[in-house]
């Protein structure tokens, strides 16, 4: 298969309903295996047991960026080349790259108060982060109080690009600003700054967060394909009534 067929919905319907089910196998392992080598990992000599929140804490932060990073480029699908299924790709992105940022924020409150002595600072990565997801919620405050969907389609994608800009600031934000937060020990020049004992484990969280959410994002994508087929039955049926 082509990859333009995908852009027929009921094609692409009938690749989810195949390839979901070995997501959600593949997922579950995946989580299995990765909670048994966090759980397994040594203490931090520093940070103690509290460095086994990263294991939750860095595929979260991953996914929140990887989240708008694909809201983008669906954006573009929108704008410029009108695929059929780009503003579903995004829409269904939204709340689940939300869901990560908000599992990221949370999680880096736990992790700050017992290392820096509190919850939160107005710091430079933090404060992007928090950003993101304040993004999050406009684009779905947008996509629900939009009354034409092709509309809100447009802003929305509009809205993302923008939104974008926010991505490298959070990602080089620990190099640009003097903040609390550490710079980067995993995505680096030069080989990770980590001991394999807590990358390994690490590595396997975050292979276990990128397939949840592939498969929620490929679940919400055919649910608002479906949800938008039952929409266009209900105006096609009021078009009908009133005629």
């Amino acid at each position: 298969m082509a990859l333009i067929d995908l852009a027929n919905p009921s094609r692409f319907l009938a690749l989810a309903g195949r390839a979901l089910p070995w997501l959600a196998f593949a997922t579950a392992l995946a989580f299995g295996v990765g909670l048994v080598m966090a759980f397994n990992a040594p203490d931090d000599y520093q940070q103690g047991a509290t460095v086994k929140i990263m294991f939750l804490h860095v595929p979260a932060a991953w996914l929140g960026m990887f989240g708008w990073t694909l809201m983008s480029l669906s954006a573009f699908g929108t704008l410029v080349w009108r695929h059929p299924l780009a503003d579903v790709a995004a829409k269904a992105a939204v709340p689940i790259g939300a869901a990560f940022t908000l599992l990221c924020l949370v999680t880096g409150s736990l992790w700050g108060r017992p290392m820096w002595g509190t919850s939160w600072v107005w710091d430079a990565r933090l404060t992007s982060v928090l950003v993101l997801f304040l993004m999050y919620l406009g684009v779905m405050a947008l996509y629900r109080t939009a009354e034409d969907p092709a509309r809100g389609a447009r802003a929305a994608a509009i809205l993302t690009l923008v939104g974008a800009i926010n991505l490298p600031i959070i990602k080089f934000s620990v190099d640009w600003w003097n903040t609390l937060h550490q710079p980067a020990s995993v995505i680096r020049l030069g080989a990770p700054a980590i001991h394999p004992a807590i990358l390994t484990p690490l590595l396997v969280m975050a292979l276990a967060f990128l397939l949840l959410f592939l498969t929620l994002h490929l679940a919400a994508m055919r649910n608002e394909i479906l949800r938008r087929r039952v929409r266009t039955l209900r105006l096609i049926q009021a078009d009908e009534s009133h005629a």
